[in-house]
Parts: C-alpha cells; structure tokens; sequence
C-alpha cells in the first residue's frame, strides 16, 4: 500500500448528502476482484445518462480531472459495505475524502486501501467546499503527521485520526503489510512446527 504522508492537489467540491457505495461504483462493476480499471465505473450514474451521453459530473470538469481531495456531504459511503468503492476511488486519484461524517465500513475500508477519511466540523467542511470551488488554482494540503489541512488561502485546520490508523497509513500498511512485521516469528513458529510434527509436512 502506497504510503500517506503529505498530499497536496486540486480538491473537488460534492456537496451531496447520503453518497452511497452504490452510487460510487454501481454493482454491474463489480464483477472484477482487480483494484484497476474501475475509475471508469466511479460515480457512473452521475457522470452518464441512460442512452450514453455524458452529464457535467464534477471529476469530469476540466479543473477537478486530476483531484486528489474529495469535499463531500455527510454520512458519506452508506449502503452496503463494497470494498470497491474506495478500490474505484482511488482508481481516480482520490487519496482524502473530507466530510462530515461517514458510514462506518465504508470509513475503515478508505484506511485499509490508503485513503485518509477525514471527519470536521460542519463549518470546516462548508470552507473547504468554498476552496474546492475555486477549481484547480486552489491547491489544499493535507498533513498526516501534523494532522493539519491547509487551504489555498493559508487557513489551517486541525483534524483527528486514530493513532494506529495514522501510523498505518504514514508506514503504507494495510492488513498483510501488518503481518508481514512479524515474518521472522512466522517463519521461526512453521519451522518449529515442521520439526516437531513432520508427518504434517510429509506430501509437501
């Protein structure tokens, strides 16, 4: 997993409420087990309309193609818990969705695959959004160590983040990275085993 330090880059405004994963990557995209290829289902109903022709979704427009920052309503990612959607999230580029408030699974699906939920303050995020509406010359900057958001104006605001979760993401760790810490012990424990009940390792 690529690793979250400091990300700075254009931040598209999606004042929506209730966003749901089935809005984000609708389900006749999810037939594939590949974390690639999906930006091209994200948001596909916003962005397409019935006979094909293409709506002037917000990641669409010029200035938001290349956003790495979501400025979302609340309650962000409800609906079922498809791990698709922050697989076709970060697809896009997105690496920081900033909202009021999240779904539960959704939010810890975004740490498992390197993306940084950020939950502020109703005020915070209607500033952000106001940012984000500038376009593409309005640059926000996300700190994770500092855990500080830095406007394109110069304001700063502060945010919370689980620790464990902080150091996961800084470090580029998701669940098998977080094994594979202990690889030596692992290691050490089969070789044990192997010794001591060969038997189980005799077709092998």
């Amino acid at each position: 997993m690529e690793k979250f330090t400091v990300l700075s880059g254009t931040a598209a405004p999606l004042p929506m409420v209730n966003v749901d994963t089935d809005m984000i990557i609708p389900k006749q995209f999810l037939k594939t087990i590949k974390r690639t290829g999906l930006k091209e289902g994200l948001f596909y109903e916003l962005r397409w309309t019935a006979d094909g022709k293409k709506m002037d979704f917000v990641l669409d427009q010029p200035a938001y193609q290349n956003a790495k920052i979501l400025v979302a309503g609340p309650n962000f990612g409800c609906g079922s818990s498809r791990e698709h959607a922050p697989w076709a999230l970060l697809d896009f580029g997105i690496r920081c969705i900033i909202a009021e408030s999240f779904a539960d699974i959704f939010y810890n699906n975004c740490f498992k695959n390197g993306i940084l939920p950020i939950k502020l303050p109703k005020e915070d995020v209607a500033k952000l959004l106001d940012d984000a509406n500038r376009g593409s010359n309005a640059v926000v900057t996300v700190d994770l160590e500092k855990q500080e958001i830095t406007g394109p104006d110069g304001g700063r605001v502060t945010f919370e983040v689980d620790p464990f979760r902080k150091h996961c993401l800084l470090n580029g760790l998701d669940d098998i990275g977080l094994t594979l810490q202990h690889e030596t012990d692992i290691d050490a424990y089969e070789a044990a085993h192997r010794n001591t009940q060969p038997w189980l390792f005799a077709n092998r």
